[in-house]
């Protein structure tokens, strides 16, 4: 069974997600697409994030519907920081041999990847799936054997979708009263409203941290 994962902190989770995951299942065949929110990200430890269960509560309303989308709380339920290899070897242990699996970030990670936990056990673990990010051009073979050898030969570059959006103008926008209907789904910004998520003063009777 060919899994293909999508982590992040999903803060919150947009129409961009479901677009790179619709591309993904378009072009390698996925028997499904798991997403994957991550507890606590170690290169996002100086940001504070939304509680776990919000963020679990936005993707499993995000993909609701969709019979090979699935939320996995493997990260959240594991002490410490989240950190990509330790998720690819939990996968890889539950799936067969000869199973693909594809680990989907976007051009702008690649840059970073030198950086990450055991950056050469990760793509013996699992193909790298690049999606573009807008202001970031697509790495060549050269670029990417620099920040790791061997690294060339495990990603795949994929030219779409190119997608203008981001959590951080999401969370912004809901900070100044704008609206934000058209870049996450209508589950997603009923909850959002609902919680009080990104307000300087929380929305009565609704504390974020609960």
């Amino acid at each position: 069974m060919n899994v293909a994962l999508l982590g992040g902190t999903f803060d919150p989770f947009h129409v961009g997600h479901l677009a790179v995951a619709e591309i993904v299942s378009q072009r390698f065949k996925p028997a499904e697409v798991v997403f994957v929110p991550a507890a606590m990200p170690w290169l996002k430890s100086d940001r504070i994030i939304s509680p776990s269960a919000d963020r679990l509560e936005m993707v499993r309303l995000g993909i609701l519907g969709n019979p090979h989308y699935r939320l996995s709380t493997l990260e959240i339920e594991r002490p410490g920081p989240s950190f990509t290899v330790d998720t690819l070897r939990e996968v890889r242990a539950r799936i067969l041999p000869h199973d693909d699996l594809y680990f989907i970030i976007g051009w702008d990670n690649l840059l970073d990847f030198g950086r990450w936990r055991e950056p050469s056990r990760i793509i013996e673990l699992a193909k790298i799936v690049a999606v573009p990010r807008i202001g970031y051009r697509v790495p060549d073979d050269a670029v990417l054997e620099k920040i790791l050898p061997g690294l060339s030969q495990r990603v795949i570059l994929l030219d779409k979708p190119e997608i203008d959006i981001s959590a951080s103008i999401i969370r912004e926008r809901v900070s100044r009263n704008l609206p934000i209907d058209h870049m996450v789904p209508a589950l997603v910004a009923g909850y959002i409203r609902q919680r009080g998520l990104y307000r300087t003063t929380p929305v009565s009777g609704c504390q974020q941290g609960q």
